[in-house]
């Protein structure tokens, strides 16, 4: 029987209960990660339980599960079901306060802990013959201005992607005020031109992705290509070899069009099929 983990307990998924004065379901108030596990194995989990740990000290919310405890609740929470592949899904909110109100709780209260799993797909083949590219569209980045922390609070993202669904496209690139590419509505975004692999610089801007964390490192160690951390503006972009986007529920995955314009020759290229190789291979190594 497939179970999930709410505080200190795990239960059925029907029979997890959260209460509606919690300030994850009134306000957003709380962060969360998701961690791909294929056969049963982890995909940068440790760097996971980082990222979320250092939000959590980010926006002040302490009572969190220690990384031994983490690990605990996944493996039961993994171990109750079937399926070879998961995505292991980890939420943790401020908690529960009696009256509904902006201020953090005068008595620090229990956060909410929540996960479960969720079956994924198989990694995508190691092939540029399997599967197509992206569509994409572009617009301007109206999300708030700490994209940096992983909250739940999402809206922005979601209108940001659904405006790329309702135009036909897969995603949504996303541009700041000075029209330089910050990131995709539920990705990272990588370019290549001319042997050299950029991505923009992590701030406020943009989620320190763990893919695109382990991809940079991949890519570095490797040597094939020069990679920078530099703002790429829409000129960069339109004249770009390739794009890639990155994600740990999608890892690396090529874009042939931009705004229905080809990018590069609009065919899957031989850059994305050397950088997804690298990460294929060695992304059980963070």
């Amino acid at each position: 029987m497939a179970l999930v983990y709410l505080n200190g307990e795990y239960c059925p998924p029907e029979q997890a209960a959260i209460s509606p004065m919690d300030r994850g379901f009134l306000f957003g108030d709380g962060l969360y990660e998701v961690i791909p596990c294929y056969h049963r194995a982890a995909v940068g989990f440790n760097l996971h339980l980082q990222r979320l740990t250092e939000g959590l000290a980010a926006i002040d919310i302490a009572g969190a599960p220690a990384p031994e405890q983490w690990r605990s609740i996944c493996d039961r929470v993994l171990s109750s079901h079937t399926e070879q592949h998961l995505g292991l899904y980890l939420q943790v909110s401020r908690g529960v306060t009696p009256v509904r109100g902006h201020a953090f709780p005068a008595v620090a209260t229990a956060p909410t802990v929540f996960v479960y799993a969720f079956a994924i797909a198989a990694p995508r083949p190691i092939s540029r013959d399997h599967g197509s590219g992206y569509r994409v569209v572009t617009q301007r980045d109206q999300r708030w201005q700490r994209c940096d922390v992983k909250t739940t609070s999402l809206l922005g993202n979601v209108l940001h992607y659904q405006h790329g669904r309702n135009h036909g496209a897969d995603e949504t690139l996303l541009f700041n005020s000075a029209e330089q590419l910050t990131e995709a509505s539920t990705a990272n975004v990588f370019v290549l031109h001319n042997d050299t692999v950029f991505t923009a610089p992590l701030d406020h801007q943009l989620l320190p992705g763990v893919t695109r964390h382990i991809l940079l490192d991949l890519l570095r160690r490797d040597g094939r290509y020069r990679v920078v951390e530099q703002a790429v503006s829409r000129e960069q972009l339109a004249v770009a070899d390739e794009v890639w986007i990155t994600s740990s529920s999608r890892e690396v995955v090529p874009v042939v069009a931009i705004d229905d314009v080809p990018v590069g020759d609009g065919k899957i290229g031989d850059g994305w099929l050397y950088a997804y190789t690298l990460y294929s291979n060695g992304k059980f190594d963070y």
